[in-house]
């Protein structure tokens, strides 16, 4: 671990002018400019002072960053033009925590956004919080001395390139690494911490595991260079799991705000609700052996063999642009595994208002401390499928109303989505809040503890 580092003193700087103008006897009027330039010189100065002030608080981008040849002195060179809008308040639950954006080159992040899907599919958590944080004024700080945690913007999962649309992520270890490599280089704050309060986000199926497929998650494991961090990840269970050994926050996948939001303008969320049952995804026939494994467990199929056909329930195995709309008319919506256990489906069925049936054994759920998912959903363990249809006629003929009732409160499906810019109790609020309750992982406040 690097030496501690001190962060350099701050000098006052000011500005003391005096004039003295001496009379004798009655002197001749002065000109205008002579009888005014005393305020003109002081708006001068200050102008200027405040003009070198707003320069000295810009970001600190890595491109433009210089390190001396000494370790314990880091000098930096600020060049970045940030314009900063309203600026919401510090939340008081946050108190003084202080967040710092590592400006990475754009192959890191930004250039990855030519393909819009980057930022609007259901792995795009790594990007709305990203713009989340950067437009978070009083919790991010330029100076990363002040900092608690280091947030590393890293974006794996836009790459677009295979057959089936969905993004491959083979290349996700290389370029974290590669950005961790970068950052230990050309920073201190890595190496004196060895990364414990640095951020990172794993949104994909098995979280830091970086695979799509269980098996192959479990061989490779946590990266070593990840697993002293902080991993924002949609994957979590109740049970111990390699991918989930690493110090980590369950976030929940990544809706659009504004499907959502348009979608409830054209039906309400108490509107009526015709459909009974819904679900539309994926439902083998013939579910396929890959590498020893179903998907979905044969959950899905199961629901397929079992209710196609039943009036109760509305399944659809083909792709609908406008399925929202489904999910809005509906009363249940079903929420089984893929081939990881968490799904979109979860988010959208709670943002729209329809009871979410969670079928997927052992899943653990984002933010319980801030919503109390028993009473806003319903359990069904993966063998009892066949039972499914018996266990919602009763939900519908008892507590039905009580559950509704907990899901439509506007603060449970605030919490599952995130904006732009943060709001009171959304996801990202919820990150956050998360975060501090994490504080003992920062070098800052350890090292103020300690003295």
């Amino acid at each position: 671990m690097a030496s501690e580092l001190q962060k350099p003193n701050k000098k006052n700087r000011g500005f003391y002018v005096k004039m003295r103008i001496l009379h004798k006897g009655r002197q001749p009027e002065k000109s205008l400019f002579f009888k005014y330039y005393k305020w003109v010189l002081w708006f001068s100065f200050t102008l200027y002072f405040l003009t070198s002030f707003l320069i000295s608080n810009k970001p600190i981008p890595l491109s433009k960053t210089r390190v001396s040849g000494s370790k314990s002195r880091v000098l930096f060179e600020s060049v970045n033009k940030t314009s900063h809008k309203s600026k919401p308040k510090n939340p008081a639950s946050f108190k003084d925590l202080k967040i710092y954006i590592y400006e990475l080159p754009l192959e890191y992040n930004e250039d990855w956004l030519s393909n819009k899907r980057c930022s609007n599919h259901l792995f795009a958590s790594e990007v709305a919080i990203h713009r989340a944080l950067m437009n978070t004024y009083d919790l991010r700080t330029f100076d990363p001395y002040e900092a608690d945690f280091f947030f590393v913007p890293v974006y794996v999962s836009c790459n677009f390139s295979t057959v089936n649309g969905f993004p491959a992520i083979g290349h996700a270890r290389s370029l974290i690494s590669s950005a961790i490599q970068l950052i230990s280089t050309n920073y201190p704050f890595w190496n004196r911490s060895l990364g414990s309060d640095h951020i990172f986000v794993a949104s994909h199926d098995f979280g830091a595991c970086f695979h799509t497929l269980e098996d192959r998650a479990i061989d490779d494991g946590v990266p070593e260079f990840l697993k002293n961090s902080i991993i924002l990840q949609t994957f979590g269970v109740n049970y111990k799991h390699p991918c989930q050994d690493v110090e980590h926050v369950v976030i929940p996948p990544y809706i659009p705000p504004e499907s959502v939001r348009k979608t409830l303008v054209k039906a309400p969320l108490t509107g009526n609700r015709d459909i009974m049952v819904f679900f539309r995804g994926k439902m083998e026939v013939h579910p396929k052996n890959v590498s020893g494994k179903f998907y979905s467990r044969k959950v899905r199929t199961e629901i397929w063999r079992s209710y196609n056909g039943d009036r109760r329930f509305y399944l659809q195995r083909h792709r609908f642009a406008g399925y929202q709309s489904e999910i809005v008319r509906s009363v249940f919506c079903l929420c089984p595994l893929g081939w990881a256990p968490w799904s979109p489906r979860l988010v959208e069925s709670v943002a729209l208002g329809c009871v979410p049936v969670i079928i997927a054994d052992g899943i653990r759920l984002p933010f319980p401390s801030a919503l109390k998912w028993p009473e806003i959903s319903l359990t069904v363990a993966e063998r009892d499928v066949g039972k499914l249809g018996k266990i919602l006629e009763h939900v519908a003929t008892s507590n039905l109303s009580a559950i509704q009732r907990n899901l439509w409160d506007p603060a449970v499906s605030r919490a599952l989505l995130f904006n732009n810019h943060m709001q009171e109790g959304d996801a990202t609020w919820q990150v956050l809040d998360a975060l501090y309750h994490k504080l003992n992982r920062s070098y800052k406040r350890s090292r103020v503890s300690s003295q």
